[in-house]
């Protein structure tokens, strides 16, 4: 009922994460590192933040990324800042809990 709800006001996140993980989507969780060995996903990497402007060139920009975090506000910052040093396609995954659910 929920998600119907969500549907018809037009805020569920159309975005299908498991499918463009099936496809090679990258993960990059910009948690501080102690946050990240709290917990992760499987398969993700760590690049803080504030480290992101430096370390992108770890990253292919051809390459599909989700950025996450821990609520969305820093992800969402990470997604801005691959966009503007030229990456094609990101997505911000928001929350780590809520995307490892979305991508089973």
């Amino acid at each position: 009922m929920l998600g119907k709800l969500k549907s018809m006001l037009g805020l569920e996140d159309p975005v299908n994460y498991y499918e463009l993980i099936q496809n090679g989507a990258k993960i990059v969780d910009v948690r501080t590192p102690s946050e990240y060995r709290m917990g992760h996903i499987k398969g993700s990497i760590n690049i803080p933040l504030q480290e992101l402007n430096r370390k992108h060139k770890k990253l292919n920009k051809n390459q599909t990324i989700i950025t996450c975090c821990a609520s969305g506000v820093r992800s969402a910052s990470a997604k801005n800042i691959l966009e503007s040093n030229g990456f094609k396609e990101v997505y911000n995954g928001k929350g780590w809990a809520r995307l490892q659910s979305k991508i089973g």
